[in-house]
């Protein structure tokens, strides 16, 4: 049985059907249309589909769409700005931390809520923050760099 919903994504109202086993992941990728929140594991193993829930990253395959009624949610297509992209994405280009691009959408959501809370992190901050992520391609030191690279650009 469905039920129509509000959800608040990227600062919009959206409305839309959903069942109660229907996870945030299925809802933002299949009725919303924001595909930057990839499907991986959906085990929570992975961070591809991480999303801002709250103020905190969050593996949107483990949460049920009806848990975010109410809930600020942010997805990687929220993060540009006047077709400007936001200095996490612009650092990821200059460093080369973008391999199949894969885990960069949940990479830089992560980043985002770290940034948020602490302006200038340190080496091991940073790799703390994207432990939830992984990625198969670069071994992390290039994204480590774009996220520091990224917080001098903030002001950290």
């Amino acid at each position: 049985m469905s039920q129509f919903i509000r959800l608040k994504v990227n600062g919009e109202i959206y409305e839309v059907s959903v069942k109660a086993n229907e996870t945030l992941l299925d809802v933002i990728r299949d009725k919303l249309n924001l595909t930057g929140t990839k499907r991986g594991c959906d085990t929570g193993q992975c961070g591809a589909c991480t999303v801002i829930l709250e103020g905190k990253p969050v593996n949107s395959c483990l949460v049920l769409t009806v848990e975010a009624i109410g809930k600020e949610i942010f997805t990687i297509e929220g993060l540009a700005k006047n077709d400007h992209l936001h200095p996490l994405q612009e650092s990821f280009i200059a460093e080369g931390a973008i391999q199949c691009g894969y885990c960069t959408p949940g990479m830089i959501l992560s980043a985002k809520v770290l940034l948020d809370e602490n302006a200038a992190p340190t080496e091991e901050q940073v790799r703390e923050a994207i432990a939830g992520n992984l990625c198969r391609c670069t071994g992390y030191v290039k994204i480590v760099r774009a996220i520091l690279a990224a917080a001098k650009k903030l002001g950290g």
